[in-house]
């Protein structure tokens, strides 16, 4: 679907260069993780730390909460029970990543698809309760899967000492 105004394609560019499409800026998310396994995913880089596999969950959280602001939704519909960090493995599967790693994909893909919808108005608005712009969240969660990517390609450094 078509973007209502041309602000908005540079937008949904920095959301996908932040996640899955190739950037100047090197490894996105998605690249982060390519070809890990379920013990790289799960290792924890010191006692309560986080592990790549819920910082990832984090991003898909993330996406939903900005997608949420930009519509209005009620809280509490995201599909994983609690908020923000997401307690992982919980059964140490590759099935289990593969269902997560489909929930950051969809979360994602929704969250696109919502940006497409907003006009040069909504993005100057402020959502509900927030004293950032519709256009500072939105860019935002591109910055946010940028940062994370870094983390975890930092974790995954640590792995190899």
């Amino acid at each position: 679907m078509a973007p209502k105004n041309s602000f908005v394609n540079p937008l949904v560019q920095q959301i996908e260069e932040g996640y899955r499409s190739r950037a100047w800026h090197g490894t996105n998310l998605r690249g982060s993780i390519r070809g890990l396994t379920i013990a790289q995913l799960s290792w924890r880089p010191g006692k309560n730390r986080h592990n790549i596999w819920e910082i990832v969950l984090h991003c898909a959280y993330w996406k939903y909460i900005v997608r949420r602001r930009l519509t209005g939704e009620r809280q509490g519909s995201f599909p994983l029970k609690g908020n923000n960090f997401f307690v992982r493995p919980v059964k140490k599967s590759a099935q289990e990543w593969r269902r997560d790693l489909a929930l950051v994909d969809e979360m994602h893909r929704r969250l696109i698809e919502e940006v497409k919808q907003c006009s040069s108005r909504k993005l100057r608005q402020h959502a509900r309760g927030s004293r950032f712009t519709n256009l500072q969240t939105i860019s935002g969660i591109a910055m946010h899967d940028v940062y994370h990517a870094g983390q975890i390609q930092l974790i995954k450094r640590l792995m190899k000492k």
